[in-house]
């Protein structure tokens, strides 16, 4: 064999050096061309494996959905077996034990399927990945109302077996997750409960899809735009008039209202924003209100305001009330003080107009300025991209005894993606991994986020699975040939999203 491919390269050679001139030159080019997609193409199918990272990141639109359709087999197989053990002889391992194995080891291959809908820049990928979530989460709800399983579940629970604390919120979690969901009520009650949770589903996706989908702008001219940044109205599309198209959304919004010096501009984006939607939404959100009140009343609630935080830390809707209460009486004489500040810096500026909650932001900012002689627009030239995540970096490294590298070899679903991993600085253990989409695209998700992408889990077999974040932004690359500048609440806001990375999941 190997002989047999020297006497093929020599016979290339042989070839290669029987041709002259442009001849010659074509033929190199030619075979340089089909060497670089020859290599491009095998470091796709065998790409560097990365070790612990499960999630994957490159998959098809086909093989999105069939990843899906695994997934929910798997997940069928596991839960049919717990189904049939006999009531009599449930056991740690053969109730609880595969359903958190299933659990911890499907988590990266869901989010593998659904997280692209927020940042592929493939139409059929991002459908893709928008059914398998439907797939998945359909079953998902299946697998909650599945009185067989309930059943096994309480019975190992009654048996009261000492476990280890991880062991024990975890069955706590099972039983409530299925008892939320009406699985200790009658038959008649699980069926109205099951109606009134489709309903919910179907509008709550409805109304957030309005919201993604609404492509409304308002007009403004350059002097109605005052004191916004040049570089901010450069990527704006202009009509035939020559005036701004300013999208209606959540951080163009927040930039203007940081910025214009136009009151009136001020007011009347926030007006619009405020009731974005408002004629198909209104009447979705009006039906959800109903509709979540007769679930948990039948769920055995006062109101959905209990059933909602009753799985969260303060259990109690009157918990939470008596917090704000508590901070609301603390704060009180400070918030008035300094909004009477603020109202004196808009009447000085702007006359006698009334302050409203579209102008909180800009006055911050400039009682910020003035206070602390703070030019922001200045501020801004020490914010680079690299100069703001490599601080961030530091600041972490040296809190938690971290080090970050990046892992460049890694497959990724654009180009300007990064892969970090994140180890331990005395041990050199491998903490975990994180990756960066920050930079700006079209159809990708558009505020700042953290996406969990694989849990942190140990399995029966003392394997551990590492976790892995993803840190999504929208930041523009550069602008006029210049590089990108941070805002200083962008520096604060990625800051604080990077403290999220740092605890997802664990």
């Amino acid at each position: 064999m190997e002989a047999r491919q020297s006497n093929m390269e020599r016979s290339k050679s042989r070839s290669l050096l029987a041709l002259t001139g442009v001849a010659a030159l074509l033929a190199v080019a030619a075979n340089l061309v089909i060497s670089a997609f020859a290599s491009r193409n095998n470091r796709r199918k065998s790409p560097k494996a990365i070790p612990g990272l499960n999630v994957r990141v490159d998959l098809s639109a086909p093989e999105i959905l069939k990843l899906a359709d695994q997934i929910i087999a798997k997940s069928k197989q596991v839960h049919d077996a717990v189904s049939s053990v006999p009531l009599d002889r449930v056991t740690y391992s053969n109730v609880i034990q595969p359903l958190a194995e299933l659990e911890a080891q499907q988590f990266p291959l869901v989010q593998s399927c659904v997280f692209q809908k927020m940042v592929s820049t493939s139409g059929d990928v991002r459908k893709a990945s928008i059914e398998a979530e439907r797939r998945i989460t359909a079953h998902q709800s299946l697998c909650h109302d599945r009185e067989d399983v309930y059943r096994i579940v309480k019975a190992f629970a009654a048996k009261g077996e000492m476990m280890n604390p991880e062991a024990t919120l975890y069955l706590e979690c099972l039983v409530r997750d299925f008892e939320r969901n009406g699985m200790h009520l009658s038959s008649a009650k699980r069926k109205e409960m099951l109606r009134l949770r489709n309903q919910i589903v179907e509008l709550s996706a409805q109304y957030v899809q309005n919201l993604n989908s609404d492509m409304t702008f308002i007009l403004f001219s350059e002097a109605e735009l005052l004191g916004v940044p040049a570089e901010f109205l450069k990527n704006l599309e202009k009509d035939d008039n020559f005036k701004f198209k300013v999208p209606i959304r959540s951080h163009i919004v927040s930039l203007i209202l940081d910025f214009c010096k136009i009151g009136e501009t001020r007011k009347t984006l926030a007006d619009v924003y405020g009731k974005r939607c408002g004629d198909v939404n209104l009447p979705i959100l009006k039906k959800l209100v109903q509709l979540r009140h007769k679930y948990a009343r039948l769920a055995g609630f006062q109101h959905y305001a209990d059933y909602a935080v009753n799985a969260r830390m303060p259990k109690t809707s009157s918990q939470v009330l008596e917090f704000l209460e508590d901070v609301s009486h603390s704060l009180t004489d400070i918030a008035t003080k300094e909004l009477q500040i603020l109202k004196e810096l808009k009447r000085i500026d702007e006359g006698d107009a009334p302050f409203g909650i579209e102008d909180l932001q800009y006055y911050v900012k400039r009682y910020e300025e003035q206070q602390f002689d703070l030019d922001f627009s200045e501020i801004k030239k020490y914010f680079p991209l690299e100069v703001v995540l490599s601080g961030i970096y530091k600041i972490f490294e040296d809190l938690f005894g971290l080090r970050i590298e990046e892992m460049p070899d890694a497959d990724f679903w654009h180009s300007d993606v990064q892969l970090f991993s994140v180890l331990d600085l005395s041990s050199n253990e491998l903490l975990g991994y994180f990756y960066l989409d920050l930079h700006k695209r079209e159809e990708k998700y558009g505020h700042t986020c953290v996406v969990a992408l694989q849990n942190s889990s140990l399995s029966s077999n003392g394997l551990r699975q590492v976790p892995v974040a993803l840190l999504i932004s929208q930041i523009h690359s550069e602008v006029s040939g210049c590089p990108g500048l941070f805002r200083f609440p962008q520096v604060v806001n990625i800051f604080h999203e990077f403290s999220h990375v740092v605890c997802c999941p664990s």
